[in-house]
């Protein structure tokens, strides 16, 4: 008999309180009829970034001509990947900053920048990403880039080399996961965006698995 692998859920919580990139639409959420004489159900309405909480990039979010989230494949949003730990970075990480396992990559790559993250406050010094360090696993052969900061890209930073190279590189991109308490190793992961057709952006519910060893 099989046994049931633990689900690690890697999603932060999304609510009015929610930390949102400093321009982006806070959370809202407005009752539109309550369970009552009025109405058997509760119905309600609400507004949001599709880049709150742990959420996958689209093209289109840096590229005028890139596609929607709701075109892009699935296939790289679920699978076998790999948390690599790359602690007291500083504000970009290098490939020599990450901690695991770097030979023989599965195509899924989520990247811990810190013990535990804060999310009472906005904090402009989170750890992005180098571009070199997108380099590097793009030669790998990783498909889909993971990270437990807002963005692959300083906050401050209008360049988006990272953001431009997982562009030129096809590859996926997720953004703001919680990854406090996850070990180096490999995992299933499981993290599909919305079909939103004109959005440049999706929030995911992330979960990993133990990947089962054979």
């Amino acid at each position: 008999m099989s046994r049931t692998r633990p689900i690690i859920d890697i999603s932060p919580e999304i609510s009015p309180d929610t930390l949102v990139f400093p321009g982006d639409a806070p959370y809202q959420q407005q009752w539109g009829a309550r369970i009552g004489e009025a109405s058997p159900v509760n119905t309600s309405t609400l507004m949001l970034s599709p880049h709150t909480g742990a959420h996958a990039d689209a093209p289109l979010h840096f590229d005028p001509a890139g596609e929607a989230i709701g075109a892009v494949a699935l296939a790289p949003y679920i699978g076998h990947c790999r948390v690599l730990h790359a602690f007291d970075a500083g504000p970009l990480v290098f490939p020599d900053h990450l901690q695991g396992r770097l030979e023989d990559l599965p195509p899924r790559i989520l990247i811990r920048t810190a013990v535990a993250t804060r999310r009472d406050r906005w904090d402009p010094c989170f750890s992005a990403l180098a571009p070199e360090t997108v380099d590097a696993l793009h030669r790998a052969g990783v498909q889909l880039i993971g990270i437990d900061t807002p963005s692959v890209d300083p906050a401050d930073d209008a360049d988006l080399l990272s953001h431009l190279r997982i562009g030129r590189y096809r590859m996926a991109l997720l953004e703001n996961l919680l990854l406090d308490g996850v070990e180096c190793g490999d995992y299933e992961l499981i993290a599909l965006p919305l079909r939103l057709t004109l959005a440049e952006a999706s929030p995911v519910r992330a979960i990993l698995r133990p990947w089962p060893r054979s």
